[in-house]
């Protein structure tokens, strides 16, 4: 029998969360590189103690790892815009 330690159940929590919310949100799948990310949310998650981690419920930890992946989803987004675009979405802002 393998012994697994808090610390691999807590990445592995980390992993099956993200793996999850990317394969349910096409904006995640469509520009998002599932690998890049989800190395990227298991380093942020490794900053915090063992029991610091352990004691994140799953809803929770659900929400934090959501909120990196919109985040980092529609970064750069307003880029994309046309100068068109762009006017609207400023006028949107200015409450124009």
């Amino acid at each position: 029998m393998v012994k697994v330690s808090g610390v691999e159940r807590d990445v592995a929590r980390v992993l099956q969360i993200t793996e999850k919310l990317i394969e349910g949100d096409s904006l995640y799948r469509e520009r998002l590189n599932r690998d890049e990310m989800t190395g990227h949310i298991v380093k942020l998650f490794s900053e915090l103690s063992a029991e610091e981690l352990s004691s994140v419920s799953e809803e929770n930890l659900q929400t934090r790892i959501d909120g990196i992946l919109v985040t980092h989803a529609v970064a750069g987004t307003l880029n994309e815009l046309s100068a068109e675009q762009m006017e609207v979405f400023d006028a949107a802002v200015e409450g124009r």
